[in-house]
């Protein structure tokens, strides 16, 4: 990766680099970009995707619809309410 791109996605980032900066990232990208070069060359036709590295089974709480149970708790900073609902501005007339 040379210094113009860099600077080009430094500019796009609206992060501020002198040229110094940009000699020393253009290096650290280009190692970078090389190195995902090189997985992409790597064969992955008979690797099965992973959600997870670690083989567990997640427990899964039952699937009910409720009302949570939590007005007061949902009401507690609003700065005014009636009859357990949020009160707002009308905007349509």
């Amino acid at each position: 990766m040379d210094k113009d791109t860099v600077r080009k996605v430094a500019g796009l980032a609206r992060i501020r680099m002198n040229d110094a900066e940009l000699e020393a990232m253009a290096l650290k990208l280009g190692k970078i970009m090389g190195f995902v070069e090189q997985l992409g060359e790597i064969n992955t036709d008979n690797v099965a995707p992973l959600a997870s590295v670690v083989d567990i089974d997640l427990r899964l709480r039952e699937d009910k619809v409720t009302d949570g149970n939590c007005v007061d708790d949902v009401l507690a900073n609003a700065p005014e309410k009636t009859q357990g609902f949020f009160v707002v501005p009308k905007i349509v007339e």
